[in-house]
């Protein structure tokens, strides 16, 4: 039997009731930057086991070619240079180099072309052919003639994005013109005559520049090495005119004197004498 409670007496207050208000606060909300993360992370392996998918599914032949594709490629003009000391010795944009490229690797080929291309112009196929067929022609032209096989070191052949240019390159030994003169010399004359022989067999403009040494000139008051350039390229361009070529051909006649020397650490050296003759594309 239950204990009776004890009777409250007639004057008691009645027993508080307390009531306790609990207030719940939910976490704050984390925003969405975790996604990001995550999407990076999900992209990341995606990209990982694809990576790993074609490397098993391929040959070697097609990840090479793959690995070309994404290669980038760096386009090496050396217009400042004039080649090797060879006959016609002369260096194209598609030649290998010992530049220092991107990631310290050297002697890549500034541009790719397969070694079976037929193509155009622009895959540089018939580029590089018509290059090679103008250096032959003259090779065979300066070889036949004992005089002008030994000034063959003199001619150099280059592949430029405006043209195939040739540059005639003063020595110790030999020079175009008569000292201080626009007066070609004997060997020069013949040398010409050869080159225009050449350039009668291909299309296209021509452009001349004339380059001269750092050496002041001593021609009189009033002239400088900027007149003498500028006069040796037209004496050059008159002497191919009399030698067979168009006068309507010739686009551009400039000389700029020692302002872009061949051998850059002696601006004096007697090399920096030379003129350029542009085949223009």
């Amino acid at each position: 039997m239950a204990a009776e409670k004890p009777k409250r007496g007639k004057n008691e207050l009645p027993t508080p009731i307390i009531v306790k208000k609990v207030t719940v606060v939910a976490a704050g909300h984390h925003g969405g930057a975790w996604k990001v993360a995550y999407a990076d992370f999900v992209t990341a392996m995606m990209a990982f086991f694809l990576l790993l998918w074609l490397l098993g599914a391929t040959t070697e032949k097609q990840r090479k070619g793959i690995a070309d594709y994404f290669t980038p490629t760096l386009v090496k003009l050396k217009q400042e240079s004039a080649g090797s000391n060879g006959m016609l010795g002369g260096s194209s944009i598609t030649d290998a180099d010992s530049y220092p490229n991107r990631a310290g690797q050297t002697g890549n080929r500034a541009m790719t072309i397969p070694r079976d291309t037929t193509g155009g112009p622009k895959e540089g196929g018939e580029r590089i052919k018509k290059v090679q067929a103008m250096k032959d022609r003259l090779a065979a032209k300066l070889e036949s003639n004992p005089r002008l096989a030994r000034l063959a070191k003199q001619v150099r052949m280059v592949d430029t994005t405006e043209g195939i240019r040739i540059d005639l390159v003063d020595d110790a030994d030999f020079s175009m013109f008569q000292l201080g003169t626009t007066v070609l010399t004997p060997d020069a004359s013949a040398l010409l005559e050869a080159i225009a022989g050449m350039l009668s067999g291909e299309l296209g403009g021509i452009s001349i520049r004339g380059h001269t040494d750092a050496l002041p000139w001593n021609g009189g008051a009033g002239a400088n090495n900027w007149s003498l350039s500028a006069g040796r390229a037209e004496a050059t361009r008159q002497a191919l005119i009399g030698r067979g070529i168009g006068e309507n051909r010739f686009r551009k006649i400039e000389g700029v004197a020692d302002r872009e020397p061949l051998i850059q650490a002696n601006p004096q050296d007697p090399r920096n004498r030379r003129i350029s003759i542009l085949l223009m594309r």
